[in-house]
């Protein structure tokens, strides 16, 4: 059976045991470097100091402040200490990425719902680092760090290679997103109320035949509201097919065929 030893002085290091009348110094035995090391050799480790006569030895064992019970000691205290611990700052780390990415999103978000309801391009013709304009997107993003210190301290140079979120593929998944959000709200707007459509069709660049659909509808304002909805591809522009995506449109975004008035082609 082992207990504190009586002498207050060295309570927080010695322990004693009963057994074999002998201090053991419990820093040591855990973080003593080697065998025969300054402060005692083994006697405070494994054998156990019994020279009752000559307490002295303790402090002695002890030593200044580079000994190696200190040393002991200090790598003692290091391993309690909760913030020095790899998961805790593992998990601080982690912390600290998580408040800078949501930064980073936020201001990206922000240049994005500006352009948006602008109605300005996106991308530039160069957008290396070395080019006089970067087109709207990164020319903006950089007047807002520029203007904005936590801003500028993630993004851009000071960001994750792979984490910038200024890459193309990334502002079309915002734009996505914001769309999905505005449509949603479009929706929730006309409600239960009567609404017509306008639609109209023309090609794209690549040739392909769309149809762009605007909702007409009054709010409960009594304001007549035109709200764009979408751009539907289609593979012709026969009736049959123009009124099979209309089908689909309006299942999509839950629209109801009874509250629709009058289509205008």
């Amino acid at each position: 059976m082992e207990k504190k030893c009586d002498q207050a002085k060295y309570s927080t290091w010695l322990e004693y045991s009963v057994t074999q009348n002998a201090v053991y110094c419990l820093y040591c035995y855990l973080f003593k470097p080697y065998v025969g090391a300054q402060g005692g050799g083994e006697t405070f480790v494994s054998v156990g100091f019994e020279n009752w006569g000559h307490k002295e030895k303790l402090n002695q064992h002890v030593g200044g402040f580079k000994s190696v019970h200190n040393q002991a000691w200090s790598k003692c205290k290091d391993l309690l200490n909760n913030k020095q611990r790899v998961d805790v700052a593992f998990a601080k780390h982690l912390t600290q990425s998580s408040i800078d990415y949501d930064i980073r999103l936020d201001a990206s978000i922000d240049c994005i719902r500006f352009l948006l309801r602008q109605g300005l391009a996106f991308r530039g013709h160069d957008e290396s680092e070395t080019s006089a304009n970067r087109g709207n997107f990164i020319e903006l993003l950089q007047f807002l760090a520029d203007h904005n210190q936590s801003i500028k301290d993630v993004t851009f140079n000071n960001s994750p290679l792979n984490l910038k979120l200024t890459s193309p593929d990334i502002q079309k998944d915002i734009v996505h997103a914001a769309a999905i959000e505005t449509t949603k709200l479009i929706i929730n707007d006309i409600g239960e109320c009567f609404f017509s459509l306008l639609v109209d069709e023309s090609r794209d660049i690549s040739i392909k035949e769309q149809m762009s659909v605007v909702l007409r509808y009054v709010d409960v304002e009594g304001r007549v509201i035109e709200r764009f909805l979408g751009i539907e591809h289609v593979p012709n522009t026969t009736a049959i097919t123009l009124k099979e995506t209309l089908d689909n449109l309006f299942s999509r975004h839950g629209l109801s065929i009874s509250s629709f008035a009058r289509t205008r082609l």
